[in-house]
């Protein structure tokens, strides 16, 4: 094995996030073989063929019971039907994570699906990604500096979170930890919200008669704001629903700010608008990613 962190790794959902991974450990050395699972053997072929990947997997009992890391980078959708169907197949020794976008419906997943291996499933989530999806968007400095965040559930083991971790920094990572719902709150605000509100805008615009001539005068404010609307809908659905709780919370809160803002428009309440823009601004201004 030598310095590899990793002998086998399974991914299923060779697409961004699993290829990008893949790459990333294989810039490492800290791979040897990487094997892939998915919906569309076009998909995986087109992994191979990208270097993504060694080959695309036979069976799960083949390849399952003697992997190092199964990492599952689908939809959040797709988990829990997919912890079912490889529970009985994994290894004594074989660390399972994941990479979706909300936790604690991925955590409530494991309990159910994996118990007999909930020692060694390690919720993650790569804060990480872009407009383009699929294995030919994957590249190896995708997580480079990104922030990656792990729930570690009470369960796990120090040396399965640990080697966890490890893989996330080998791969450029900066590594943090929350509880699954702190996770989900925190993600609630500052990204699913986003997010809606980026497709909601552009789908009100789309029903409107005149849209062409709307979208023919868009212009940077525009695309920056919506360029998130881009982003997968399928991907999106699942997030929404699967973080319903939270996500209610902040549309809520938003709604109440938007409410503010239309009473001080109807009282021409100048003072109120430039006050709320000012706050935002400052903030905004003074923020800088971490």
């Amino acid at each position: 094995m030598g310095n590899q962190l990793f002998r086998k790794v399974v991914i299923f959902g060779v697409g961004l996030i699993g290829g990008s991974f893949a790459l990333a450990l294989q810039r490492k050395n800290a791979v040897g073989e990487i094997i892939g699972f998915g919906r569309s053997s076009q998909t995986l072929e087109q992994a191979r063929q990208l270097g993504i990947i060694t080959r695309s997997g036979s069976d799960f009992e083949t390849e399952l019971g003697d992997a190092d890391l199964v990492f599952l980078a689908t939809p959040v959708g797709q988990m829990a039907d997919i912890m079912a169907r490889i529970e009985s197949c994994l290894g004594p020794h074989t660390l399972v994570m994941d990479a979706g976008s909300t936790k604690g419906d991925v955590v409530e997943y494991a309990y159910r699906n994996l118990a007999a291996h909930i020692d060694r499933f390690v919720p993650a989530h790569p804060i990480a990604g872009g407009e383009q999806s699929g294995a030919a968007a994957a590249r190896a400095d995708l997580f480079y500096e990104k922030k990656v965040v792990l729930t570690p559930l009470p369960e796990n083991s120090a040396d399965a979170v640990a080697r966890i971790r490890l893989a996330w920094q080998l791969c450029g990572a900066r590594v943090s930890e929350l509880t699954p719902k702190q996770h989900d709150e925190v993600f609630a605000a500052v990204s699913h919200l986003p997010h809606v509100l980026s497709f909601a805008l552009v789908h009100n615009l789309a029903q409107r008669e005149n849209r062409d001539l709307l979208m023919s005068f868009a212009a940077s404010g525009f695309r920056d704001f919506t360029r998130i609307a881009a982003s997968s809908p399928e991907m999106w659905r699942d997030i929404c629903l699967a973080n319903r709780d939270a996500l209610l919370v902040e549309l809520h809160q938003y709604m109440q700010e938007l409410a503010a803002l239309n009473h001080a428009l109807l009282e021409m309440d100048g003072a109120r608008l430039e006050e709320v823009f000012r706050i935002a601004r400052s903030v905004r201004s003074n923020w800088t990613p971490q």
